[in-house]
């Protein structure tokens, strides 16, 4: 893993909520704001773009964790901006803070956890879990 990135570095990721992007259970639209499993998916993208450039060659990320504090909803077609900060890295494992926004509204706050594994082992223990 490339040491490239120190704390307080910045990545910046937005996206424009879509129809499809409510919450939907059972076929039953719940709310016509952006789901939290939508938003959940869009920060692991803001904080995956440091890990995009920490990667060596065989290298591969894997979540540890996610963790959302919604704060506010976010309606379609609004459009969601993602600050995502390098924390600090720990055994391997890249910690990321960031917040989402619509304009100076603030929709989400929270923290990212991705670990750097070699490929091969990665494999090994998916293939692990198929037996």
């Amino acid at each position: 893993m490339k040491q490239i990135f120190r704390k307080g570095d910045k990545k910046y990721h937005n996206f424009k909520v879509k129809p499809q992007d409510a919450a939907h259970f059972e076929q039953q639209a719940v709310h016509d704001v952006c789901a939290t499993f939508t938003l959940a998916r869009e920060i692991e993208w803001a904080t995956r773009l440091f890990v995009l450039e920490m990667l060596e060659e065989g290298e591969e990320g894997i979540g540890t964790h996610l963790n959302i504090e919604h704060l506010s909803p976010a309606l379609i077609g609004n459009q969601i901006d993602i600050e995502a900060e390098f924390e600090v890295v720990k055994y391997k494992e890249i910690i990321c803070s960031y917040v989402a926004k619509v304009g100076e509204r603030f929709v989400a706050k929270g923290t990212t956890g991705q670990k750097i594994l070699p490929k091969e082992k990665l494999a090994r223990f998916f293939d692990s879990l198929s037996k």
